[in-house]
């Protein structure tokens, strides 16, 4: 196999394909990206769990073959070697690049040891949208998986769940739910449960393309297949688990509304972290008085406390309600500017967050238990130290029971 490679054009389709290798496997062949040259030059990749098929431009063909072409040796030349041009040439296992008077050799695994990923064509396809708009609903539907855990299994997972032509895609780590949901054209009802990581290396190949360009799902029950812009497709493994029935769990009781510009409230949870991230709870109090302001406060032993005041209009009953100061900056970033509305179910009812206008997507938590310790009464009381101030981390309910 010999190729002369336009080096900048080559490298799109390369460095989309070595983020999807298993660069942590102890297996060489998974190390590598498999290069296959004949009428095309086509890439492939894996880590097992998610796989990745594409075709490369800036490829001139010399001689067709196929190499397994280790991963980190070729994309770091192709991004530091300053010249245009760049000829790889792999004989058997032995490999050349050449770049002007530059000459790095190296050896490739066996084209027979990488994996035979699988291919979409006797999947089902279930439906089609826009790539800007599958991109928001992965990002918003995300924001409430939590980080890897052994047991249950959809911790980890995104639910795309497929019904009268709208998807709606949504995760739970049992403390907070997340859900966005688009039209889109629909062949059949389904549910997919998919890793969260892979859904975010699809995220990042989303946002690298055309956004107006039209994505193509498919499935055969193991496996779902994105079909992008490019003659780029992206594979995943479905997660075998059941996912909680989250719409039993949403209830629409309000007490109390809290309505406030995104670009202040934000800012101000942000200056309250400053002193909640140094606490085991993470923990801002929350102060609404209907017909006055909105206050947050925040204690940590040793440090100190904080104080914010905002405008904003509050309607329903005065409520005092706690919150991990973490998981409401997470919800309002998912937000775009404009104002929020966030409705309270009492002190330990679920809170709903929502763009005032919008209802493609929701985010819901739970309040944590607040104890006197948490409180400040007044701001201008005096801070104290000591074990008094010690207290173990707020029990927080379960959406998923």
């Amino acid at each position: 196999m010999k190729l002369e490679l336009d080096r900048l054009e080559f490298l799109k389709a390369w460095q989309m394909a070595e983020r999807s290798s298993g660069t942590k496997s102890t297996l060489s062949a998974v190390n590598g990206i498999l290069v296959t040259v004949g009428d095309e030059t086509l890439l492939e990749a894996t880590d097992f769990k998610t796989a990745l098929r594409c075709t490369a431009s800036g490829v001139r063909t010399i001689t067709p073959g196929q190499a397994i072409l280790p991963v980190r040796l070729l994309g770091e030349f192709l991004k530091k070697i300053p010249t245009g041009t760049v000829t790889l040439e792999v004989d058997g296992e032995k490999g050349v690049l050449s770049a002007g008077r530059s000459r790095t050799r190296f050896t490739t695994a066996p084209v027979a040891e990488f994996p035979k990923i699988p291919r979409s064509e006797g999947a089902t396809s279930l439906f089609t949208l826009i790539t800007a708009d599958l991109a928001r609903v992965i990002t918003e539907g995300s924001i409430a998986s939590s980080a890897p855990a052994d047991f249950p299994k959809y911790l980890w997972t995104c639910l795309f769940s497929l019904k009268d032509n709208l998807l709606k895609v949504v995760s739970t780590d049992g403390k907070r739910l997340s859900l966005s949901q688009c039209p889109c054209e629909t062949e059949a009802d389904d549910e997919l449960l998919l890793p969260v990581p892979a859904l975010k290396e699809l995220g990042r190949l989303l946002a690298g393309g055309d956004q107006e360009a039209r994505v193509q799902v498919l499935n055969d029950g193991a496996t779902a297949w994105f079909r992008l812009d490019g003659g780029v497709e992206f594979s995943i493994r479905r997660v075998e688990s059941s996912f909680p029935n989250y719409e039993k769990i949403l209830t629409s009781d309000v007490l109390t509304t809290l309505r406030i510009p995104r670009d202040e409230l934000l800012p101000a949870l942000e200056r309250v972290d400053i002193i909640a991230h140094n606490t085991v709870s993470h923990l801002v109090v929350m102060q609404l008085s209907p017909g006055g302001d909105l206050r947050m406060t925040t204690r940590a032993p040793d440090l100190g406390t904080a104080l914010e005041v905002l405008d904003a209009v509050i309607d329903g009953n005065p409520l005092r309600v706690g919150f991990n100061v973490g998981y409401l900056q997470d919800g309002l970033r998912a937000l775009g500017s404009g104002e929020v509305l966030i409705e309270f179910n009492g002190e330990e009812g679920q809170t709903r967050i929502v763009q005032e206008g919008a209802g493609n997507f929701l985010y819901m938590l739970m309040p944590a238990r607040l104890s006197p310790q948490d409180v400040i009464e007044d701001e201008s009381e005096p801070e104290t130290s000591g074990p008094e101030l010690e207290k173990e981390k707020p029990e927080e309910e379960d959406p998923g029971e």
